[in-house]
């Protein structure tokens, strides 16, 4: 099984609640990123979110979908919000959010390894594409964002 380690930043001009309510409200996400197709919400987890079960399906700049459910496992409002995935991709995604004066530092952690059976053949091969490929979506994420708060992105590593 190929596993990768990414991480991706974001720098937005928006107050961190603004920044943590848009995340955490991944129902809204195909609204503004461009690559998030469908979210269905399976259990909705208690009062903070903690232990909701969702189901996502991501396109992406390579011509192939993805499709897993996340379980909320961690949930530390508004600076940390931590997902176990299960599916296509099988690992754990965290957001950390940090305040910077009014703005919002964001870094996603994202440790998976790509279940379908072509990745899991492909992967040693086909890893630097991957790489390039979850960078462009977490790219078009950041700007998305930014744009769905109508704030700017002040800097972005993905």
């Amino acid at each position: 099984m190929n596993r990768f380690s990414l991480i991706t930043r974001w720098h937005l001009d928006a107050p961190i609640d603004r920044v943590w309510e848009a995340l955490v409200d991944s129902g809204q996400w195909p609204s503004w990123w461009r690559y998030v197709h469908a979210i269905e919400e399976v259990e909705p987890g208690d009062a903070d979110g903690l232990g909701a079960l969702r189901g996502y399906t991501w396109s992406s700049r390579l011509p192939y979908r993805l499709s897993f459910r996340m379980r909320i496992s961690a949930v530390q409002r508004p600076t940390l919000l931590e997902g176990r995935a299960d599916g296509d991709l099988s690992g754990i995604g965290t957001w950390h959010l940090a305040a910077e004066d009014t703005t919002t530092r964001v870094r996603y952690e994202w440790t998976v390894a790509a279940t379908k059976r072509w990745m899991t053949l492909l992967g040693p091969l086909l890893a630097p594409a991957f790489r390039w490929n979850h960078g462009q979506v977490m790219a078009e994420g950041g700007r998305g964002l930014a744009r769905h708060l109508s704030v700017r992105l002040l800097s972005l590593d993905a």
